[in-house]
């Protein structure tokens, strides 16, 4: 699907912006990929990485989703469009509230109205686990923007334009994550731990592009993606990264959760099974229609939440999986 096609990237210079613009060019052959964001300093070291004379078909094209108008330009003649743009960092969203809406979902509604009226053939969204039952802005505005994209569907009508959404969890060694908090707390010999409970899904950056890409072969429109994931528990990860360093116990922050859900027992009854993913159907009966008899249905009250996963991750998996970062 993606050979001879023009994919832009929304917040593109992020970590799956760069793992993504890397498996597109090593397994398919685009007419362009476009990086679409908004700090020229992160697009010229991302040049750096994918210098034009290697890699002919990419283009650095300056934005911000806040700006339709942009948009608009950018759009054009694209296929297929991965929005990755967001404000993400919980504690700034919480201290800049006004900021994280106009982004996450003002950004979203926009890059919904500009792609149907130019024409893309599929928008995929990312979402995050933090938009199953939100506790936190950060949260609730990933939601919204779920919300958004499945909504597109109907509103589009006969236009050619499909959105859907990927929602995973915590991706190993991204931006923010806890792994290089961890190894650089190592070299003090101690490290912070918010509640030795905690738990989360667990995913690397190539298996996170991967899905998203087959999701959008796949996609019909209005499905929101889950993939099945291993957990693991935040005392094994330190001790994967810092064995036998002391750990301070500093308390669970504002805004975070000792588990997380991706699919909620609410959504159970409109929530599909397959071999390696679930999929949350949409309201709209003539959309989840189009679904039925693809997947099994979940029990009623099914919930995929991070500690009743039966599938763990040990120290020694762990280790091994960032050892392949």
């Amino acid at each position: 699907m993606f050979n001879d096609a023009t994919i832009l990237i929304t917040g593109g210079t992020g970590s799956f912006g760069h793992k993504c613009t890397e498996m597109l060019f090593e397994h398919y052959s685009p007419r362009k990929v476009i990086i679409f964001s908004r700090d020229e300093f992160k697009q010229y070291e991302m040049s750096l990485l994918f210098p034009t004379d290697r890699f002919p078909n990419i283009r650095f094209f300056l934005g911000d989703v806040r700006d339709k108008d942009r948009l608009w330009r950018a759009f054009h003649g694209v296929d297929f469009i991965i929005h990755a743009a967001a404000m993400k960092q919980v504690p700034a969203a919480e201290y800049n509230p006004t900021e994280c809406i106009k982004t996450n979902i003002t950004g979203a509604q926009n890059v919904v109205n500009m792609a149907a009226d130019r024409g893309v053939k599929k928008v995929m969204a990312l979402s995050t686990d933090k938009a199953a039952n939100p506790i936190n802005l950060y949260g609730a505005t990933k939601l919204c923007s779920d919300k958004l994209f499945v909504a597109a569907n109907a509103f589009v009508g006969s236009s050619k334009t499909r959105f859907s959404v990927v929602r995973y969890g915590n991706v190993l060694g991204s931006r923010g994550s806890v792994v290089p908090l961890f190894e650089r707390q190592r070299e003090t010999g101690r490290l912070t731990v918010t509640d030795p409970r905690m738990t989360r899904f667990w995913i690397t950056r190539e298996q996170g592009v991967q899905f998203v890409l087959r999701c959008m072969e796949n996609m019909l429109g209005g499905e929101v993606f889950v993939p099945k994931l291993p957990s693991m528990n935040i005392m094994d990860l330190a001790e994967a990264i810092a064995p036998g360093c002391a750990v301070d116990i500093t308390g669970i922050r504002p805004g975070e959760k000792i588990h997380e859900i991706m699919v909620p027992a609410a959504d159970s009854r409109r929530t599909l099974e397959f071999d390696d993913h679930y999929a949350i159907m949409p309201d709209d009966e003539d959309l989840a229609a189009r679904m039925r008899g693809k997947g099994k249905n979940v029990p009623d009250g099914f919930e995929y939440e991070s500690g009743t996963n039966p599938w763990k991750l040990g120290c020694e998996e762990l280790r091994t999986m960032l050892e392949n970062m």
